[in-house]
């Protein structure tokens, strides 16, 4: 529009103003409401790359989500009723499926120093894929029955191929969490709501899949979202890096002491390793008696006897009630400082673990609860609570990473964590052991869930090493590191361009 055209309209607009009982239209709340998530969704596309907001729904919504859930419930089922094995005993091969979350920083390193043909993402959701569906085939593969070990095997390998998908994704997430900090809650609360929508189908599902093709064919479903990590190494955008191979191998192996040299000066500050300590100890000292309990509500004797399909529904409630935690977290929450939000997540943690207590020693029944009542109520409560207690931790974590060796650090974080629930496995393995909680024995099953709930509550003697500030008060390692006078070379991955924000790329 010319100079002379604007002017004119301008004029006419001055000429006309408009009718004095014209009133803005307000927009419906209603469809303010419906609209908020997909405009929410928009602005993230529009300041991230779209092909990182795919990877979120692909591997926490797909991935992690629907297989972790599925999983969970389709292999109680498998141990409990094909191979017929003891509550403690599968505590400790739930415990093994940990292992290769603990090695998530070797798949960071490998992602982060090691392209494959020119790549240092693509390749590696491929290969996770890869293992996911030759492994959910093989154990799923009807005709003749596994056993123990191969089974255990196959089983880690699925887990496998979710660990090095999930780190994979999250050396992204931890890079944009760094550049964006105010974006840092949002991507946090996509995974969040991702994961729990995913996990809400697979729990709903699981049920009906165990009762009409039994445990061992279900496993089959897992190929599916195993698949999409294949598909997903194909289209997500990344810049291939330099072609000449002697270059490259001097590179990766400079990266790779790079890395390592910047990972240990990291660690070794109180700013990280305290809190760091403190998420171990919260998950650890925690012990997981999923098994015994399992075993108990689904027993015709002793229990509730609870339908397979009312354990999947169930816990898909209590996805759905993980959601909810994350809008409470995102809405409510996300600026309260670290320290005051995580003591009083871990206090409410611990009180509602006497819900479980309360079930098992039947207090439902004196209070006029059915039981499919009072699960449902204790599911929801603890999935609530869970996710509120979860999301800071993460936050923090990613707010802990040197830029450079995101992937790398935040997978080591984030091993960590995956020790602590590790231990957690274990040492529930142990007690229930312990307190001679077998398969039709359960009446020590309540002594075991309190011992739990204390520590659970003895957890808060370590808030303190949790700092008392918020995630815009959070000094990045990376910059501490370079205050002191230490170089480090954190140039790991300068070069993968669906790390860097899209309106940046744009820019260039």
């Amino acid at each position: 529009m010319s100079n002379v055209e604007t002017q004119n309209l301008i004029t006419t607009i001055h000429h006309h103003p408009p009718p004095p009982h014209t009133t803005t239209k307000q927009p419906n709340p209603i469809t303010s409401l419906i609209l908020q998530p997909f405009q929410w969704l928009k602005m993230l596309s529009t300041e991230l790359n779209p092909s990182f907001i795919l990877g979120i729904f692909l591997i926490y919504g797909l991935s992690q989500g629907f297989s972790g859930s599925f999983f969970k419930v389709v292999t109680d089922y498998y141990w409990k009723d094909v191979q017929k094995i003891q509550p403690s005993k599968v505590q400790v091969f739930i415990g093994l499926y940990h292992i290769p979350w603990v090695m998530k920083p070797i798949w960071g390193l490998m992602t982060d120093v090691f392209p494959v043909m020119g790549y240092r993402r693509r390749p590696y959701f491929i290969v996770a894929g890869v293992v996911g569906v030759v492994a959910a085939t093989m154990v799923a593969e009807g005709g003749v029955k596994l056993g123990v070990a191969a089974a255990l095997w196959c089983l880690i390998a699925i887990a496998a191929g979710m660990a090095m998908a999930d780190v994979t994704i999250d050396a992204c997430i931890a890079r944009n969490s760094i550049e964006l900090k105010e974006l840092a809650p949002d991507m946090q609360s996509l995974c969040g709501v991702c994961s729990s929508a995913g996990a809400l189908v697979g729990y709903a599902t699981s049920g009906f899949f165990v009762h009409h093709l039994g445990p061992q064919l279900a496993l089959a479903v897992l190929a599916i979202p195993a698949a999409s990590q294949i598909f997903l190494g194909f289209v997500i955008y990344e810049k291939k890096v330099s072609d000449d191979m002697s270059a490259k191998k001097k590179q990766a192996i400079a990266n790779l002491g790079g890395a390592l040299k910047g990972m240990y000066e990291t660690i070794q500050f109180p700013e990280v390793w305290k809190p760091s300590l403190y998420m171990y100890l919260s998950i650890a000292l925690s012990f997981s008696t999923h098994e015994g309990q399992f075993y108990w509500y689904t027993d015709p004797n002793a229990g509730p006897a609870f339908s397979q399909e009312l354990v999947g529904m169930v816990h898909a409630i209590g996805a759905l009630a993980s959601i909810v935690g994350v809008l409470i977290y995102h809405k409510l929450l996300k600026d309260y400082p670290f320290r005051k939000l995580l003591f009083y997540a871990q206090l409410v943690y611990g009180l509602s673990g006497f819900l479980d207590l309360m079930f098992i020693l039947r207090w439902n029944l004196v209070l006029g609860l059915p039981d499919y009542l009072f699960v449902v109520l204790e599911e929801s409560v603890s999935r609530i609570v869970s996710r509120v207690r979860w999301m800071p931790m993460i936050v923090l974590s990613t707010s802990l990473c040197p830029i450079g060796i995101e992937g790398t650090f935040f997978a080591l974080l984030m091993s960590i964590d995956s020790f602590g629930s590790l231990s957690s496995k274990w040492g529930g393995a142990v007690i229930l052991h312990a307190f001679h909680v077998m398969r039709t024995d359960f009446r020590n099953l309540w002594l075991v869930i309190l011992i739990r709930n204390l520590l659970r509550l003895a957890t808060l003697g370590f808030i303190f090493l949790v700092p008392n500030t918020t995630r815009f008060d959070m000094q990045n390692p990376g910059d501490i590191l370079q205050s002191g006078g230490k170089s480090t070379d954190l140039e790991t991955n300068r070069d993968s361009l669906q790390l860097v924000p899209l309106k940046e790329r744009q820019d260039v």
